[in-house]
């Protein structure tokens, strides 16, 4: 695994005071960050923060107004911004496919997964300007490079956060910010829900938070703008390769046309 000093630098993690997100912060505060956990759950931000030397952020990621005040409220106390990890997510819970569409609990999980990610880009890319650079990690899933027909609106969610970063990458990349994605497969997290009994019954072979924390530290030394890094049990972290837009005859899109210039 790629080593990093992270000495005198702040992160912000949305999402921290439980599972990938609590594990991501133990890590970051280990190689020396100091960290903002960003949580509902305000007893487990502050346990977490307070390990971490960093300080608890209680707030909706939903709430558009959560992460400008986070991100000001960090610089404010902590002095910077150098990395920011928007881990916070939840699973589709309905199938999306048929008439019986819970928009409520739809509009839950768009806010959570793909609302929360733009808010907290937009937030952070100012404060990692006024560093002259940053890391912005986003937890996508496998789900956001194939499809996943369990949940089909998990999967649009995960889909449109890899979409989003691919872009935003490119768009920030001469700020000397790298936006990059973290793609796991099943995490032996309290997401997993019911799931999890048959995962085990079977010996399904699942991450642990620890794992995702591994996979984090590799990419804010190794990741390129706009990648999105595979992770599966057993296996090393590592940039996942998208073939190119085809063309007349088969060939590659010119870049111009691809990026929408022409």
């Amino acid at each position: 695994m790629s080593t990093v000093d992270l000495t005198g630098q702040v992160a912000l993690v949305t999402g921290g005071a439980g599972g990938i997100g609590a594990a991501v912060v133990r890590r970051l505060a280990k190689l020396g960050a100091r960290v903002a956990v960003v949580d509902l759950n305000a007893a487990g931000a502050q346990r977490l923060a307070s390990a971490a030397g960093g300080i608890a952020i209680v707030g909706d990621v939903t709430d558009p107004s959560v992460m400008p005040e986070a991100v000001a409220q960090v610089e404010k106390e902590l002095g910077r911004l150098d990395i920011v990890h928007l881990n916070a997510g939840i699973g589709g819970g309905q199938a999306g496919v048929d008439d019986a569409l819970d928009v409520v609990r739809y509009r839950k999980l768009v806010g959570v997964n793909v609302d929360h990610v733009v808010y907290g880009l937009c937030a952070a890319v100012p404060a990692l300007r006024r560093q002259g650079g940053g890391k912005i990690v986003i937890t996508s899933s496998l789900a956001g490079l194939a499809a996943m027909p369990s949940d089909p609106l998990y999967t649009l969610t995960k889909h449109a956060v890899v979409g989003y970063v691919r872009a935003a990458g490119e768009a920030l990349a001469a700020d000397g910010i790298v936006v990059a994605a973290l793609c796991p497969g099943f995490v032996d997290t309290l997401l997993l829900g019911a799931a999890k009994e048959e995962f085990d019954a079977v010996s399904f072979p699942l991450l642990t938070p620890s794992d995702i924390a591994d996979a984090l530290q590799a990419v804010l030394t190794d990741a390129e703008p706009g990648e999105a890094w595979i992770i599966q049990p057993g296996g090393q972290a590592s940039a996942y390769r998208f073939r190119g837009v085809p063309g007349v005859g088969g060939g590659q899109m010119p870049p111009d046309v691809v990026l929408g210039r022409r």
